[in-house]
């Protein structure tokens, strides 16, 4: 069909978003449970924003790259899950086609950029701890500006690449997704044009955002252990290998399953597969991101032991 051909056909004006099947007994389920998900996830993470903003002794790089994590998980969950759970909620799985690459866009461009903020943060750890004399010095203010609006630029200059060439892909034929969001991989499969050049820039892209950061993470959380090992206290060694156990195992898990459902080859028999897995970088990481890097840290503790406090002499004080 040459492009002559293609135009004259009806473009498709939205898409049917297939989810998780269609039997009402486990939508119902899905939809609580995903909306408790949901308010946890988004309650967590608002909550540390709100406390690095408020509390200065939290005005640090590390949880100033945490406070940018949280907001970016807050826009990240919403932009998936909110949509999700009006489709379950109501029983419309149509999403106009700007509505579709609205929230590509947004997806792929938050998920780039946290790739690269838990590089950042793992580089920062590393520094703390294996070049403490230095550190100062070397994660200054400046420095942590930069990595930070570099992580938001690069995922949103990406993202915007991409989305030019998939804008220029004609949809005339299926409008079926079957997945829970607007998949790159499975939108471009409903187009009728060629998209080997888009396919082979998505490629290019995940591999860029996925491995380099992935190996970063895991040489510095390596060097970290190394240096943790010779720490003379036990308990001091247990309390840091659980902290930094916990951090890399995240972090597995996120660049993990994004490496293996967008890198993979396509295969119809793990469609269904990739489909749960992407439950983990989409759904799973941004819920337990606050817990692992976050609410169990004796400062973030402090902070909102001061915070319920000042909270509570106010409402008495206004009581009264």
């Amino acid at each position: 069909m040459d492009t002559k051909d293609l135009l004259n056909q009806t473009a498709v004006t939205e898409f049917i978003l297939l989810g998780f099947g269609d039997i009402p007994v486990l939508q119902n389920i899905i939809f609580l449970m995903f909306l408790v998900i949901y308010m946890a996830t988004v309650a967590r993470n608002m909550l540390i924003t709100a406390l690095v903003v408020a509390d200065k002794h939290l005005h640090t790089s590390m949880y100033y790259f945490l406070g940018n994590l949280s907001c970016l998980e807050t826009c990240y969950t919403s932009t998936l899950l909110s949509r999700m759970l009006v489709s379950l909620l109501t029983g419309t799985k149509t999403i106009s086609f700007s509505g579709c690459l609205s929230q590509l866009y947004f997806f792929c461009a938050l998920a780039g950029t946290e790739c690269c903020l838990l590089a950042a943060m793992s580089y920062d750890r590393y520094l703390a701890i294996c070049k403490p004399l230095h550190y100062s010095a070397l994660m200054n203010t400046r420095f942590c500006l930069r990595l930070a609006a570099g992580s938001w630029l690069n995922g949103n200059l990406a993202t915007t690449i991409f989305l030019l060439f998939i804008s220029q892909l004609i949809f005339c034929g299926p409008n079926e997704i079957d997945h829970f969001y607007c998949d790159p991989i499975l939108l471009m499969e409903l187009s009728c044009s060629d998209t080997q050049l888009s396919k082979l820039v998505n490629h290019i892209l995940v591999s860029i955002f996925t491995l380099p950061p992935f190996l970063l993470t895991t040489t510095s959380y390596v060097c970290i252990s190394a240096t943790i090992l010779r720490i003379p206290s036990t308990t001091g060694r247990q309390k840091a290998f659980y902290t930094c156990s916990s951090h890399l195992t995240v972090v597995t898990i996120f660049y993990g399953t994004i490496i293996i459902v967008y890198m993979l080859p396509k295969h119809d028999t793990l469609r269904d597969l990739k489909k749960v897995l992407s439950l983990c970088f989409t759904v799973l990481t941004p819920l337990v991101n606050p817990l692992i890097y976050s609410l169990r840290n004796r400062e973030v503790k402090e902070a909102l032991s001061k915070a319920v406090s000042k909270y509570g002499f106010h409402k008495n004080m206004q009581r009264l």
